[in-house]
């Protein structure tokens, strides 16, 4: 006795393609699918923007201690390329400012100016990073909802085969799959949204420690070169 399994006609494969699944799903089951490829696009947008971002500034901020570093004139150098919008150069710009209101008065109060110069630089490295990482929190908000999200998805198609179940008496196959496909679908797009978002969220939240480390470094660096020169005020 032979028992064939039958083979999946031309136009059932098709009614289980990503377009046939989306557009024979439920209402709910749609806009949770819709809001998980939009969230999916905005994901993408950011990365995109976002590496961009990151990589100029790190760049930037390097080029510009470097050059620092080698000046011979910090006025001169602060008047050049002290007010850009590089941060490495916002940092030195604090520093600088609170400088110069501190050392104008006719007696000048050494520890004081210290905190302050050091408070003012860790202020700006402290904004520096809060501007860059602004939009962090949206990755981290897709990474941590789209899954549950695309499950909601997946318990709704889940429900609805069910139903159809219900409906029709029969438990088929036939019956069956369109209801789990779709729920699957929307569990699948709810990952597609969730994983780049979670990586990149790691690789970025990285890039910004190593920056704000370096803009640290770069702070410490120049307080101590201010807090020279402050033993030569009087």
């Amino acid at each position: 006795m032979n028992f064939a399994i039958p083979a999946i006609g031309a136009a059932d494969a098709a009614s289980l393609s990503p377009l046939a699944l989306f557009l024979q799903a439920d209402i709910v089951v749609k806009i949770v699918m819709l809001g998980l490829l939009l969230a999916s696009i905005w994901t993408w947008a950011i990365i995109i923007g976002f590496s961009i971002t990151l990589r100029r500034a790190s760049k930037q901020s390097r080029a510009f201690e470097t050059d620092f570093w080698k000046a011979e004139d910090i006025d001169r150098f602060y008047e050049a390329r002290g007010k850009g919008e590089v941060p490495a150069a916002r940092v030195m710009a604090a520093g600088v400012t609170e400088w110069r209101r501190s050392t104008a008065q006719r007696s000048v109060d050494r520890e004081g100016t210290r905190g302050r110069l050091s408070t003012a630089m860790a202020s700006a490295i402290s904004l520096e990073i809060d501007r860059l990482s602004d939009r962090l929190n949206i990755l981290a908000t897709i990474g941590s909802v789209a899954p549950f999200v695309g499950l909601f998805g997946t318990v709704w198609g889940i429900m609805r085969a069910f139903t159809a179940i219900a409906d029709q008496q029969n438990s088929s196959l036939a019956v069956v799959a369109p209801g789990i496909a779709e729920a699957l679908f929307a569990t699948a797009i709810g990952l597609f949204a969730a994983i780049p978002a979670v990586i990149a969220y790691n690789r970025f939240s990285h890039g910004i420690n190593r920056l704000e480390s370096r803009l640290s470094h770069f702070a410490d660096g120049f307080y101590a070169t201010l807090s020279r020169e402050l033993e030569t005020q009087r």
